[in-house]
């Protein structure tokens, strides 16, 4: 019974272990998120510093149309460049976490299966017919399983071959 118990302490142990890297592995893409984030509104901050200065110092309209337009499509291209930026980081999280998930499955599912065999085997059950029926209970459950694994692991990789780009809200392959 001992032996038992370890076993399920140690299933529970990896659990944990892998609900840790998961969550170092979210934090660290909300960091590189938000370096970006703020590197870019750093940016637009200097870069409406200087060009209220510039602003204030034009010598008629013209100018100073010239100056709004300059600044805006600058602004333009530093939110778009700081979205895709977003984006790429999104696409590589949703593989890393689609591939962590999927190895997760797979071998949790074997080292359930397993522990449950063993539990099984240990009980005193004479009846041939009842072991054979439970064994067979655990096959089909295992197979059903490692089906849906595989195909929870195949839509999470076509999910994330799908990329929305941030200008035009429309999917591309």
């Amino acid at each position: 019974m001992a032996a038992k118990l370890e076993q399920i302490n140690d299933l529970q142990k990896k659990g944990l272990e892998a609900a840790v890297q998961l969550a170092q592995l979210s934090i660290e893409n909300t960091q590189r998120v938000i370096e970006i984030q703020v590197a870019v509104a750093k940016s637009l901050f200097e870069d409406s510093i200087k060009n209220a200065k510039d602003l204030s110092s034009a010598r008629d309209a013209q100018e100073a149309v010239q100056l709004r337009t300059r600044f805006a499509q600058n602004t333009a291209e530093k939110v778009f460049a700081g979205a895709r930026e977003i984006a790429e980081i999104a696409t590589q999280a949703q593989a890393e976490v689609g591939k962590f998930v999927g190895e997760q499955l797979t071998v949790g599912s074997h080292e359930v299966f397993g522990a449950i065999q063993n539990l099984f085997k240990g009980l005193p059950i004479a009846d041939q017919d009842t072991l054979n029926a439970i064994q067979s209970t655990l096959n089909t459950t295992r197979v059903a399983m490692e089906q849906m694994t595989r195909a929870s692991s195949e839509a999470f990789q076509a999910f994330t071959q799908v990329q929305v780009p941030a200008t035009t809200g429309k999917s591309r392959k």
